[in-house]
């Protein structure tokens, strides 16, 4: 047989030749492709061709019309039969086997760090060609020790060899367990996973490629896994939007494969990929599920992901907690626990239904009951749950539609609460604190306390050791002390100590937490007359306490986060106390001069955007300033001299120098009080054009205290002027925002209208005078007089003398 030098069999030609490969024989050479024959045939003219391509030639002739001969002998054909020439055939395999063989043994030798680049190259890209061929021809070359050979060039510094050893490793894998075993010796595994991460696009095609080949053995897929980082990389790649489509599609495939593994399901749900294990929780046998749900408990989920298994799985672990075995029950428990801690998530699991037992669990008792490390989950599952705001009043628990917040219900809870130990005690109280966050249940909470009369066992949470056992309790009774602030008192009178507790925590000096928020609102709703609750403050030494705190976050030296505001509100409520009780005792006037509470509170008018810290100043000045004409040092009368005597008609009305002009004695703001010499009066006129009715009653009412009986009230009217009150007040009259706010601007304006002058002006002003009207025909009967009065003062009444006399002024 003649050899052929220049055929066309591989791209090892060269090195072949190099080591006398055996030569291809032109025999062996289909006349038609030039390529060696894997299937010869022989025609009617005797020469032999390639199967495919000696009848692709006939079909060419036959769809043309040519005529058909043989293309090589051009002599006529009479048929078109094929005769299989097996002789040849066995006599290329034998040669291809040997040529192999030979060629393997090239490549070998080239697989060595020593060889060229392009050496190895070639090498490689032959040994992806065999292997692509047939399945023998893979396990020859793991018979030859190729296979580690090739995983050590994927540490070659060439990234073009690295990309070739990935692929050609692909290729051998394909179909062969005992090759894959093989690639993934030693920290093979380690080192492809690598070039997911920092690998170009083509070592990262390759490597997921060969990942997923792998994959395919169940054994090896455990060991993937437990390559640190491979799945959490292979999660990225699959859900990544900048990847190619193949290295996506790879990536996915390969999870695919790794789900056939426990271990692995559990890394995927930990990086974000949770289908697989709800696929198992959901589908597969009671002992798949059990560690299933009781991973679901273990794990750290987002906020999205809670909703997702809310959603997918939320039913079937609530019918798990229903009927599982306490095993079950438990690792159910423990993932509605860490679902449960959304809101959105929350109201899912309330809809699965999820409310009855829980309640069930917690007050069941004897031979059935749950453990109470297990009630103590129950109980967190449910305060996860009342802290997503649902209408806790409309959902039935059972077939009596009882809710959690009828009375039974809650009474029974409050029982609980007082026969536990300090875990459930204090998920139970944050139970309560969120069903009286919401305005449509507080009511029926705070009836049910009144109606078991735990008000007591609950006050004294306020001095557990366990810090969210008393906030938490803190926190409940500020929800309820508007509505029970009597009771609260009562208790609190009954026990000084959990008073002074609540202090502790207000004056504590690390920051402002949302415990002294809730504790200073808790204290500042206690009834503000309650002049033996304000004493016993006093004497525990808050006020001075407070007032300090007050002061530093005035100043800025006390920063707080979102509990500064409600915290500041709550200290200036309790130091108003003592404005309240002022007409019980002297000594306690003498406790606000040593406060100077009158600049304290004038100054805190100035805080804008704080519509309670104004409000609270304003009526904490009002009370105050009604005290300043019974403090004022009166100066004796001075002795008229003798034209006075004879002619009393040169006697005028003169204030003498350094006596307040409405207060006619010796004033100050410490000593008496006084909104004058305290420079509040600007203060309060400001706050007149507040949006808050509230904050404008409130001034209006201080502003007022300078036009009341016992004062000079002329005089009161010309500091309103100096202080450019009067159109506010006649403002506040106009604007009728309420029916109060109309009643105290409608007793401001008479008293202002007493001055001729400012009369005579206003009288001309038609929607003071229609206010009036409106005062005077809608008002109630005392408003209705007081109208009346200022209506005769601008001449819109005639004055009949005598008439209304019984009326009289206020």
């Amino acid at each position: 047989m003649a050899e052929v030098q220049d055929g066309h069999y591989d791209s090892m030609s060269q090195a072949t030749d190099s080591l006398r490969v055996e030569p291809i024989y032109e025999s062996f050479l289909c006349p038609l492709t030039k390529q060696v024959m894997r299937d010869p045939v022989s025609i009617d003219s005797g020469v032999t061709f390639e199967r495919n391509a000696i009848l692709n030639y006939f079909n060419e002739c036959l769809s043309s019309g040519r005529r058909l001969v043989c293309p090589v002998t051009k002599m006529e054909l009479s048929n078109t039969e094929l005769n299989p020439s097996i002789a040849l055939r066995n006599t290329i395999d034998e040669w291809m086997n040997r040529n192999e063989a030979a060629k393997l043994d090239v490549a070998r030798k080239s697989l060595t760090s020593d060889s060229t680049e392009s050496d190895i190259l070639q090498a490689l890209q032959y040994v992806d060609e065999i292997c692509q061929r047939s399945r023998s021809n893979r396990q020859v070359v793991r018979r030859d020790g190729l296979i580690i050979m090739i995983a050590d060039l994927l540490k070659n510094s060439s990234t073009k060899v690295r990309q070739a050893a990935l692929g050609t490793l692909c290729s051998i894998a394909k179909d062969d367990n005992e090759n894959k075993v093989e690639i993934a010796a030693g920290d093979n595994i380690r080192t492809i996973v690598k070039f997911l991460n920092h690998g170009q696009t083509q070592e990262k095609e390759q490597a997921v490629s060969l990942l997923f080949e792998l994959s395919e053995n169940k054994a090896l897929s455990e060991r993937i896994g437990s390559v640190s980082g491979a799945i959490l990389i292979l999660v990225g790649l699959s859900s990544s939007k900048v990847e190619n489509l193949l290295i996506v599609d790879r990536a996915e495939k390969t999870l695919e494969n790794l789900e056939s593994c426990e271990k692995n399901v559990r890394q995927m749900a930990e990086n974000g990929r949770l289908q697989p294990l709800l696929r198992l929780l959901l589908d597969g046998s009671p002992g798949m599920q059990l560690p299933m749900a009781a991973y679901l408990g273990e794990l750290v989920l987002s906020n999205d992901v809670k909703v997702l298994v809310a959603q997918k799985a939320g039913s079937t672990l609530v019918n798990i907690m229903k009927k599982g075995n306490r095993e079950a029950r438990e690792a159910a428990l423990k993932a509605l626990n860490q679902i449960s801690s959304y809101d959105v998530s929350a109201k899912i699991l309330i809809e699965a239904g999820i409310l009855p037992p829980l309640i069930t669990d917690l007050f069941t008792v004897g031979s059935n009951q749950l453990p109470m490390r297990l009630k103590e989950v129950s109980a967190t599952i449910l305060a996860n749950v009342v802290a997503s705001g649902a209408r806790f009043e409309s959902i039935p628990l059972d077939h009596n539609r009882q809710t959690l917040v009828s009375e039974d219900i809650v009474h029974n809870l409050l029982h609980l609460i007082s026969n536990t130990g300090p875990a459930i005690e204090c998920k139970l109280l944050q139970v309560f604190v969120g069903l009286t966050d919401s305005s449509t249940s507080v009511q029926n909470i705070v009836d049910a306390i009144k109606s078991s009369g735990a008000i007591v066992s609950l006050i004294q949470f306020v001095e557990a050791p366990q810090r969210e056992v008393r906030m938490n309790s803190i926190k409940l009774l500020n929800n309820i002390s508007p509505y029970m602030g009597q009771e609260l008192a009562d208790a609190f009178r009954g026990n000084f100590s959990q008073l002074s507790s609540l202090v502790k925590v207000i004056v504590d000096n690390n920051g402002i937490s949302e415990e002294q928020a809730a504790a200073a609102g808790l204290v500042a709703d206690l009834p503000m007359g309650d002049s033996v609750l304000t004493r016993r403050l006093l004497q525990d030494g808050a006020f001075a306490a407070i007032i300090s705190k007050v002061l530093r976050i005035r100043q800025g030296e006390i920063r707080g986060g979102r509990f500064v505001n409600p915290f500041l509100e709550g200290l200036v409520r309790i130091v108003s106390r003592i404005t309240f009780v002022l007409d019980d005792d002297p000594d306690i006037i003498a406790v606000a001069r040593d406060y100077n509470l009158a600049s304290l509170f004038t100054d805190l008018l100035q805080m804008n955007g704080l519509d309670v810290v104004q409000i609270v100043s304003a009526v904490s000045l009002e009370k105050l300033s009604q005290q300043s004409k019974h403090l004022t040092k009166i100066l004796p009368a001075p002795s008229p001299g003798l034209c006075f005597s004879i002619f009393p008609c040169l006697s005028q009305k003169t204030v003498a120098t350094g006596v307040c002009r409405v207060h006619c004695g010796i004033c100050s703001a410490r000593e008496s009080f006084c909104l004058l010499e305290g420079k509040a009066v600007e203060k309060l006129v400001a706050c007149l054009d507040n949006n808050n009715e509230k904050v404008v009653e409130a001034a209006l009412a201080a502003l007022s205290t300078l036009l009341e009986d016992g004062v000079d009230i002329e005089q009161g009217v010309m500091v309103l002027c100096d202080a450019e009150g009067i159109n506010p007040i006649l403002a506040v009259l106009c604007e009728n925002r309420n029916e109060a706010l109309r009643q105290r601007a409608v007793w401001a304006v008479e008293r202002i209208l007493r001055t001729d002058e400012i009369a005579y002006e206003i009288s001309g002003n038609q929607n003071v005078g229609t206010a009036l009207v409106e005062a005077f025909r809608h008002g109630d009967s005392r408003t209705r007089q007081v109208a009346e009065r200022a209506l005769k003062h601008v001449d819109k009444l005639p004055n009949f003398s005598g008439i209304f006399s019984k009326m009289g002024a206020q």
